[in-house]
């Protein structure tokens, strides 16, 4: 008996897709076209740098670990932060509360808690580490945790604290980074694909001119204070014997400090919060590469989570793989209703229930190999494996052929 139309176009669709997956030259032509950009925001990450040595810059370090302590408590996982300490404030012997650092004189929050995970400390945190941080050029030895394993779909917030001057920012007292190393190493994340938003904060003084230079798109800077100003300490801790917080970050943490995760304040709010009195500098936001009203840019976009809510018709537990691949077939033929079984029902009540469930089955069939074909070759770069995943594609493609040409 002769096949129908629309199972031989399926039957014919899947002997194609099996052909194409496993030619030699399949994996050579995957590997060397990229895939389009996203457009999607999928997720959030933070590098947050300071670049102080010395006991007297105590408040630099104590900058970073605020700011780490708020994107952590708005949402953002500790695997998905780089955290840089160019010296351990904690351990110094000047240190009047041994394992602590604090950013105010009550000494009411001990930044230096048990949940601070530092990526690069000390003499790692280098200008050329730090560009290696960002462009994603390590060496084959470097762990998993200390990588900014970011892709197209995502918002990092790069924040720097130190001190600076006109178009540079010092590490460790010896070495600087200049504005212009800065525009080319985010350019090299932009042409790879590493970010889709990124939001640049610079606590230094004449930090504006760090982010002079950049001309990649999709990038947003802020900074303490104009060319020929200087950023100011907030206030002396006489315990500690030295200032424990700049006055931007300061106020940058008074107005988080009233937010949570779930909060839809703007970066507009943000930026126009900081008041040159306060600041006793001029807060300078850069926004002609960035393509978004930043009313409506939500400021968990960069210093937040990214919740993705999965809408379901029970518990998990009560889940079946029958009713997941009902509920996948209906979504894309737009035959949403109710989502309990009797709403199923009645989406399809006016069909062949035979035909129903076996065209349910091939959709479902058809959409989750191709969706594990993707990601299988996206991963893999052994071409063996690649031609065994295809084996295995054309065992699964014969035993569908097999039953599409029983006879009813």
């Amino acid at each position: 008996m002769g096949l129908p139309v629309e199972r031989r176009e399926i039957f014919v669709l899947l002997v194609v897709l099996v052909s194409i997956t496993t030619h030699p030259k399949f994996n050579q032509v995957t590997a060397s076209s990229s895939p389009p950009p996203s457009s999607t925001h999928t997720n959030n990450w933070a590098v947050l740098v300071c670049t102080s040595r010395f006991w007297f810059n105590y408040r630099h370090m104590a900058n970073t670990l605020s700011l780490y302590r708020t994107v952590k408590r708005l949402g953002i996982p500790d695997e998905r932060i780089i955290l840089m300490l160019a010296d351990d404030m904690a351990c110094n012997a000047r240190n009047n509360y041994p394992a602590q650092v604090f950013n105010n004189e009550n000494h009411q929050l001990n930044l230096y808690g048990d949940n601070v995970e530092v990526d690069y400390r000390g003499y790692e945190v280098t200008v050329e580490n730090f560009l290696r941080v960002l462009t994603g050029r390590h060496d084959s030895a470097v762990p998993r945790s200390k990588r900014l394993l970011s892709d197209e779909g995502s918002h990092i917030l790069l924040y720097m604290t130190g001190h600076g001057g006109d178009q540079f920012l010092k590490f460790q007292d010896s070495e600087e980074i200049q504005s212009h190393d800065l525009a080319d190493a985010i350019e090299q994340m932009r042409e790879k694909r590493r970010f889709k938003e990124l939001l640049i904060m610079v606590d230094t003084c004449q930090a504006a001119t760090l982010f002079s230079q950049l001309y990649s798109p999709g990038v947003l800077a802020i900074g303490s204070s104009l060319k020929g100003e200087n950023s100011y300490s907030h206030h002396l801790d006489s315990d500690v014997g030295v200032s424990v917080v700049d006055r931007f970050t300061f106020y940058t943490l008074a107005f988080f400090e009233k937010l949570n995760m779930y909060n839809r304040a703007s970066l507009s709010s943000l930026f126009s919060s900081y008041s040159p009195s306060l600041l006793m500098s001029t807060a300078y936001y850069r926004t002609d590469l960035y393509q978004r009203d930043l009313n409506m840019v939500p400021i968990t976009d960069f210093f937040g989570s990214v919740m993705e809510t999965l809408h379901t018709d029970s518990a998990y537990k009560g889940i079946s793989v029958g009713k997941a691949t009902n509920t996948q077939f209906e979504k894309q033929t737009h035959h949403i209703g109710d989502s309990s079984q009797q709403g199923e029902s009645a989406s399809v009540s006016n069909l062949d229930e035979g035909d129903v469930a076996k065209q349910k089955d091939i959709f479902w069939l058809l959409n989750s190999k191709w969706e594990q074909l993707q990601d299988s070759l996206d991963k893999v770069g052994d071409r063996d494996r690649c031609v065994h995943f295809g084996f295995g594609l054309m065992v699964l493609v014969a035993a569908v052929s097999s039953w599409l040409t029983k006879p009813k």
